[in-house]
């Protein structure tokens, strides 16, 4: 498909109609309480991967509830000081997959921390090995109405506390420079990213790619691709609970996050992308609370974004924060 979104002059100036809740604070400073009353119990077992340039560790963290969280930490062969960091978090439907495949930074000198999304793995990629012990009520398949019932139920609140907790369990490792933490992510990836960008105030940077879980009152009515469309197939069945599910989602919308970032941010956005509205990573984008910030247009691509291209430019953009 072409254009089918606003045109790019409207795009610079777009906000949503999304909804604050006014304890949206609130909520969140009690979550994190919550979990950081459970031990971070960070361990870093060394991994055998056959790699020369790269020093591999398996990661365990406590997240949400004190669940086990997994992770790699990749880190240059032969470091000995601390490093600046980036860490990573997954698309929708993958998981940590196989140490090898995530290379791209600690070959460009950074330590590399991968978490792994709890309960998935099973979609594409090497897959995860974090489960997600808490149940739900009823749901359409997917993740994006798992627990929608309340915000205190939703799958995300554990996702993003689980995001938070990964970036205090890659600065506990000593070859890990704590005060230079940088977050990145694609798609599902990058609305996390967004989300950890606005719980965790000090940050040096963050790099949202084609951000997933933003503006969601105009992406469940704009697409009609999944994963967003989960959430229109459920209230299909589920009539007359509208309202009750965009409250929910109100919590966890990647725009509240963003008014809340105080970090440099770089954005890149695909105007024909189906998966993740142009106008739905402009609604963040817009929204972020930071004046320094970024956005990449890729004219006419998909939900790849940039892919490569957009690597390149965050390799030669993210070492001035450094």
């Amino acid at each position: 498909m072409a254009l089918f979104d606003l045109p790019l002059d409207q795009l610079r100036d777009y906000r949503s109609a999304s909804v604050e809740p006014e304890d949206f604070d609130a909520f969140w400073e009690k979550t994190l309480e919550e979990a950081r009353e459970h031990d971070l119990d960070a361990r870093f077992e060394p991994v055998e991967t056959h790699l020369r340039n790269v020093t591999v560790y398996d990661v365990t963290f406590a997240g949400f509830g004190g669940h086990p969280v997994k992770g790699w930490l990749i880190l240059p062969a032969g470091a000995d000081a601390p490093l600046p960091a980036v860490v990573e978090f997954i698309g929708y439907g993958g998981g940590r997959g196989l140490a090898h495949t995530h290379l791209l930074w600690a070959s460009a000198g950074f330590a590399h921390f991968v978490m792994d999304t709890r309960g998935q793995g099973g979609a594409w990629g090497g897959g995860g090995d974090t489960p997600d012990p808490v149940g739900s009520v009823p749901a359409y398949p997917g993740f994006m109405t798992r627990g929608i019932d309340a915000p205190e139920n939703y799958y995300y609140r554990r996702v993003f506390t689980d995001g938070v907790r990964a970036v205090e369990a890659a600065r506990s490792h000593p070859l890990v420079d704590a005060s230079r933490t940088a977050v990145v992510g694609t798609s599902q990836g990058g609305g996390i990213s967004i989300a950890v960008g606005g719980l965790v105030p000090d940050l040096v940077a963050v790099a949202p790619d084609v951000p997933f879980l933003c503006d969601y009152p105009r992406a469940t009515r704009l697409t009609d691709r999944d994963p967003y469309r989960e959430i229109g197939n459920y209230l299909k069945t589920h009539r007359g609970r509208t309202g009750a599910v965009l409250r929910t989602l109100s919590y966890f919308d990647g725009v509240h996050f963003a008014a809340r970032g105080r970090a440099p941010a770089l954005f890149s956005a695909a105007l024909e992308d189906q998966t993740c509205p142009p106008s739905t990573v402009f609604a963040a984008f817009n929204a972020w609370g930071h004046g320094d910030k970024g956005i990449e247009v890729y004219d006419f691509n998909d939900h790849e974004g940039g892919g490569p291209y957009q690597e390149a430019v965050k390799l030669a953009w993210l070492p001035a924060y450094f």
